[in-house]
């Protein structure tokens, strides 16, 4: 399996992980859900107008969120190795990372995860939830990781 990432990085701001870790990230995502084919997907990073827009146009929803993920989808005639795209949004990673005592790079690798995971047609309504769960879990347990649904540390 070879993946051809295409990063856009749309904003300015410290801490950004580099293309090598997305790369990793999403070859992992990849690899941990059994996906054998070659791939091609565009991570884009940006601020909250960009995903706030995003957000409300295509899920109706208001207000900026964490990653977006839009598979794209083949007519039956043509093959092509695109997955699509996952957006994220920088500065809700940040704010998240700290609300939820994570580290950064933790969280940005589970957000990449998870949407590599959309791509590939995982969900997370009722019936797809755990299984989408516990193969984010084990994906990002074998980068090293926590568990990025298990309880934030005791701060007693």
């Amino acid at each position: 399996m070879t993946l051809e990432l295409d990063l856009q990085i749309a904003l300015e701001i410290p801490g950004l992980p580099g293309e090598a870790d997305f790369q990793h990230w999403a070859e992992a995502a990849l690899t941990g859900a059994g996906y054998q084919k070659d791939a091609e997907m565009t991570i884009r990073v940006v601020n909250e107008a960009e995903i706030t827009a995003l957000n409300e146009t295509y899920r109706h929803k208001q207000g900026p969120t964490n990653v977006l993920s839009f598979p794209f989808e083949a007519p039956s005639n043509v093959e092509s190795a695109l997955l699509g795209d996952i957006v994220i949004c920088a500065p809700v990673v940040l704010r998240e990372a700290i609300r939820q005592e994570k580290h950064p790079a933790a969280h940005w690798a589970h957000l990449t995860i998870h949407g590599v995971l959309h791509l590939l047609g995982y969900d997370h309504d009722e019936a797809q939830a755990e299984i989408m769960e516990s193969l984010e879990t084990r994906i990002l347990s074998d980068l090293g990781y926590a568990d990025p649904y298990g309880e934030p540390p005791d701060q007693s």
